[in-house]
């Protein structure tokens, strides 16, 4: 049995080395006294130390951390609406709705970023070339508004995939029972339903933004002039030679997005734990 799981073993090990030696790499360089990336010339904090003093970078990195917080918010409140509607629907309707869900999730980032893209230009053109353009005297562009919008659409599913398991355990007639003791409908659901569904609103709300702080494509494609994102400024900074400070950067948004993910599996595995002891408790006899 050992003689079949050592090619396997290695096999993983491989693939394990192939995906991380470079961040690895990546993040050792980044404490390089010197500014080569092959040449290993003691440890240092400088470039971490430059990098708080790059206003361009900074720049980005508030864009990125304010649209990040904003789309997350906005989509986990649209996500978790959307999700307690589809739950409240027939089988069918539902399954369907649900697989309409997933296809952002499957489709590829580009093919999204593309079609957001056009479906903007398109909108924007619409609009300046209105009546109403002329009565306001306004004049839509691709800027944050746009970025901000494609976030908030590309967020929202997996806020559903989140909130979507948590209405599963709950009781069906929970909700009724609540308004037959006299709970109005939203004080039934703030005091009844969200308590029950938290943990997995906090769940979507916490992947919304490690999708939305690691997002390049979609906002490459989106953003417009004069608004940029850490990935686009990054993207923009390695045309030209890697600086030290790229090095240091690629390391911080790095180890937010793992503690981020580490945070969510921990939370689900927390859950899934407590969930099992629950129904070995209602069941003691299975």
């Amino acid at each position: 049995m050992s003689k079949h799981r050592t090619p396997s073993r290695v096999f993983t090990a491989l693939i394990y080395l192939f995906l991380y030696a470079p961040i690895v790499l990546l993040i050792v360089f980044s404490f390089n006294a010197e500014r080569s990336n092959r040449v290993w010339g003691g440890f240092s904090l400088e470039w971490y130390g430059q990098l708080f003093q790059n206003d361009r970078l900074l720049g980005a990195l508030q864009t990125t951390v304010i649209l990040s917080v904003l789309a997350a918010v906005i989509a986990t409140i649209l996500g978790t609406a959307a999700a307690i509607g589809f739950y409240s629907m027939r089988r069918r309707a539902r399954g369907v709705c649900m697989s309409i869900n997933n296809i952002p999730l499957t489709n590829a980032d580009i093919i999204t970023g593309v079609s957001m893209m056009l479906l903007f230009v398109f909108a924007i053109g619409l609009f300046n070339d209105s009546f109403l353009s002329e009565v306001l005297g306004v004049r839509w562009r691709t800027g944050f508004g746009t970025l901000l919008l494609a976030h908030i659409t590309f967020n929202a599913p997996y806020v559903i995939l989140s909130v979507m398991p948590r209405l599963r355990q709950l009781d069906p007639n929970i909700y009724e029972a609540a308004q037959d003791l006299g709970a109005s409908g939203w004080y039934a659901f703030r005091k009844v339903i969200l308590p029950e569904i938290m943990p997995g609103v906090l769940n979507g709300l916490i992947i919304a933004f490690t999708m939305s702080i690691d997002d390049f494509v979609i906002s490459y494609f989106t953003k417009g002039s004069g608004v940029t994102t850490l990935a686009v400024e990054i993207y923009t900074a390695v045309k030209k030679p890697v600086t030290p400070e790229i090095n240091a950067l690629s390391t911080l948004m790095f180890l937010c997005v793992l503690t981020l993910l580490l945070i969510v599996n921990i939370r689900q595995a927390r859950q899934e734990t407590a969930a099992a002891r629950s129904k070995a408790k209602l069941n003691p006899g299975n």
